[in-house]
């Protein structure tokens, strides 16, 4: 291929940047013209992209979200908005495409293949839920700030003897919540693949703690779980514990990517370029076993991914 582009799309995560980094200077090394496609497929569209070449992506490597911008395009599940997408291509002589993001973006790769214009998806979002992949490009930052902010909080906690129920991202996936919880010594871990019942998984668990001498307790709360704040309320009217709902919200989405973000990032994007080179589409970036592979579009988002059921419940034996 002679000329390919490089499009971020969905919820932004740390190391996308990474990942354009890594397209743009080995397709700029392999003599390919390199085409930034601004706001996700909506760019695409539209036309709104440029030229970039080595210089274009100097300093990004260290800088969270993504510098080609994000967004949603409902026009885009629709034939007649992928059908202006193929036209944008042919008429911007764009022959293949590097898409960064998540399921939904991948999807839209799969329709731009199927339409002749050859994409390669790579897995950029922090909740780690791509079915074929151990590992995606923001998760690592995410769950370092989660970390991060939850140590601040216990700070607080612990001064007041307070209870707080911390709410994590993660509407459909608890990887956050798990990983951070385990990471910060919670008393209590509520994720969307598992049933809980409030009064034996917290309440019951908090009075086993208190107990031992305990007066201080950190929560924490998928975002797909909810009833945060009414949890709050439940265990201080249950067990007289001050409580106090905390949701971190989008700031778990932002900041400097970790280096584990920034080679994984940059491995995936090179890898896209490569198959992107010999004219191979249809293919998803994926990381398993440590090992960067390539997987059909088709195969990838048939795939399934469960929470380790062994981790979490390690996880709630060593912090009781």
């Amino acid at each position: 291929m002679k000329k390919i582009g490089v499009l971020t799309s969905g919820g932004d995560a740390p190391g996308m940047n990474a990942a354009v980094r890594a397209v743009v200077r080995a397709g700029c090394e392999k003599g390919m013209e390199v085409i930034g496609i601004k706001r996700g497929y909506q760019g695409l569209i539209n036309g709104d992209m440029e030229l970039m070449d080595l210089r274009s992506v100097s300093d990004i490597i260290n800088r969270g979200g993504t510098i080609l911008y994000s967004a949603r395009c409902l026009e885009f599940k629709e034939q007649a908005g992928i059908q202006k997408g193929i036209d944008s291509c042919r008429e911007h002589e764009i022959e293949g495409i590097v898409v960064i993001g998540g399921d939904g973006s991948f999807r839209g790769a799969r329709d731009l293949s199927l339409g002749g214009i050859p994409c390669v998806g790579i897995p950029g979002t922090i909740d780690n839920d791509i079915a074929c992949c151990d590992y995606t490009i923001g998760y690592d930052t995410c769950l370092n700030t989660i970390m991060e902010m939850v140590d601040r909080v216990r700070d607080t906690t612990e001064s007041h003897d307070r209870c707080s129920v911390i709410e994590v991202m993660g509407r459909r996936a608890g990887y956050l919540a798990l990983n951070a919880g385990i990471a910060v010594g919670a008393t209590a871990i509520l994720l969307p693949e598992f049933d809980y019942d409030i009064e034996k998984d917290v309440i019951e668990r908090m009075r086993r703690t208190q107990k031992t001498g305990k007066r201080h307790f950190i929560v924490i709360v998928a975002e797909g779980v909810g009833g945060t704040e009414e949890l709050a309320r439940k265990i201080e009217k249950e067990l007289g514990v001050e409580s106090r709902a905390v949701i971190l919200g989008h700031v778990q989405r932002g900041g400097t990517p970790t280096c584990r973000d920034r080679v994984v990032a940059s491995q995936m994007g090179y890898r896209a370029v490569q198959l992107l080179e010999k004219g191979i589409g249809n293919r998803v970036v994926a990381m398993q076993h440590e090992q960067i592979l390539d997987f059909d579009i088709y195969e990838a988002l048939s795939m399934t991914k469960s929470i380790d059921k062994e981790l979490y419940d390690m996880a709630l034996e060593i912090s009781i």
